[in-house]
């Protein structure tokens, strides 16, 4: 990419040594014309996928009261769980659904549902032919991404596309064909970088920091800014220092091997730590994406289905050897517990990113990053591998109209144990349901809209959620 980096263009990009940097949003360059031909606030999609399901035990389970993670009570009274209370801080910013899935793949196994949860397409059995269509992010993505470097960031812990009901990847083209997922931070940081120079990628592999090169432009340039944006540029250059040494730690997790047999005999140069620091510096990565306007759309899969890849080793941070085989240990002594402590971690971080956002001003001060930022969270994989009542979780977008504050339950024949999902008894994914639920997608149709995109429908839903 050939960038000429101008007196203009040093409004949005720090140079140094063939590197360039993009600066976040100053109003020190922004003219009220300026202004009123890209109005603010921006608005910003974020989706999140988590495998293998959450913690659902039976009403008359032990663990029902504290590791269920649907909340306990009605739509404004609820009491968030042991899983689920490390966001209470962020009450009045979530809505918590129950009552929804995908009608097409209600009847698939729910290790083979991440395809389709931002498509809702009818991606089949293992027997099946194989057809996805759209995801979510990519129809607002093909909107919002004419303003930004990058249309939309993938990202997922794995890596690459998987394979068809093994996806490593959230998002799909307008042909339904699975976009590649970004899983090293160092490639993910680079991007923040244009490389103006022939030389650039040689001297920013080389460079100790790649800041060191950019100091000297960042301290001309902070003579010409407001105190307002002298102290918007330091903390975003501290920002991007702190991801930078993140990035550093984190590699030494992803370059270890996959164990291709018996875990429990490897001898991995790993600690419970490493995957923490991993989760929150793709965190972090988001943060400076969404801050610099580099893109306003974003996926992450944190992990493929079925405990297959990287992924399966998250819940290292917490003191389990892996993730997938805590959604079938649940009946054992402390099983939900268990399986409720590793959500809970899942949630915290997911809260810190989140409380990331709503403590940062949005450029322009229209409010904070968190208001014009709508974060949808959750699986298309319940209790018992069941494609049924996935756990969803909306976070943010305020400046967009989305209502909070509340636990939205759906569906008919589920009321009494919505928790549950009307499920009486743990037959697994083949039991019976005397219950109803709406379409996902009436949801993500809600959202489309309340994006900014007159959409009439997605994923063969017409109709909208007033409530959220």
């Amino acid at each position: 990419m050939n960038m000429n980096l101008s007196s203009l263009d040093r409004r949005k990009f720090l140079r140094g040594a063939g590197v360039a940097l993009a600066l976040p949003w100053l109003e020190t360059f922004t003219s009220t014309a300026q202004t009123a031909s890209n109005p603010l606030p921006r608005k910003r999609l974020a989706c999140f996928y988590l495998p293998d399901g959450v913690p659902m035990p039976l009403e008359k389970d032990p663990s029902f009261k504290e590791w269920s993670w649907f909340p306990h009570g009605g739509r404004k009274n609820f009491t968030l769980t042991k899983c689920m209370e490390t966001l209470e801080p962020l009450r009045n910013e979530l809505t918590v659904f129950s009552g929804l899935s995908h009608p097409a793949v209600r009847h698939v196994h729910g290790h083979r549902n991440a395809d389709q949860f931002l498509t809702g397409a009818d991606t089949g059995a293992m027997d099946d032919s194989y057809q996805n269509s759209i995801s979510l992010d990519q129809v607002f993505a093909a909107h919002a991404g004419e303003h930004t470097r990058h249309a939309s960031l993938v990202m997922s812990t794995d890596g690459g596309t998987g394979s068809p009901r093994g996806a490593h990847t959230l998002s799909y083209n307008a042909q339904g064909r699975p976009i590649p997922a970004e899983h090293k931070p160092k490639r993910i940081f680079d991007m923040l970088f244009v490389k103006s120079g022939p030389d650039a990628a040689r001297r920013l592999a080389l460079s100790k920091s790649a800041l060191d090169d950019l100091l000297e432009d960042a301290r001309s340039l902070n003579r010409s800014l407001s105190k307002h944006d002298q102290e918007t540029l330091a903390d975003y250059l501290q920002s991007v220092r702190d991801t930078e040494v993140k990035v550093e730690k984190a590699k030494r997790w992803l370059n270890i091997p996959m164990p291709r047999m018996d875990t429990d005999r490897l001898k991995l140069d790993i600690t419970p730590e490493d995957p923490r620091n991993f989760l929150r510096t793709m965190y972090e990565l988001i943060y400076l994406a969404f801050k610099t306007d580099t893109t306003r759309t974003v996926t992450y899969q944190l992990g493929r289905e079925n405990g297959v890849g990287i992924s399966d080793y998250l819940a290292r941070a917490v003191g389990f050897k892996g993730t997938h085989y805590l959604s079938h240990e649940t009946k054992k002594p402390d099983g939900y517990k268990n399986f409720g402590i590793y959500c809970r971690f899942i949630n915290e971080e997911l809260g810190r990113f989140a409380s990331r956002l709503k403590a940062t001003p949005e450029p322009g001060r229209a409010g904070n990053m968190l208001d014009n930022t709508a974060l949808l969270f959750g699986s298309a994989s319940s209790a018992f591998h069941l494609s049924r009542n996935y756990p969803l979780l909306l976070m943010g977008g305020r400046n967009m109209g989305f209502k909070h504050g509340q636990y939205l339950k759906y569906g008919q024949g589920n009321n009494k144990h919505q928790a549950t999902a009307g499920i009486s008894s743990d037959a697994g994914w083949r039991g019976e349901m005397n219950f109803s639920e709406l379409p996902t997608a009436n949801l993500y149709l809600t959202m489309l809209r309340k994006l900014g995109i007159e959409a009439k429908s997605f994923a063969g839903s017409t109709k909208t959620l007033s409530e959220v």
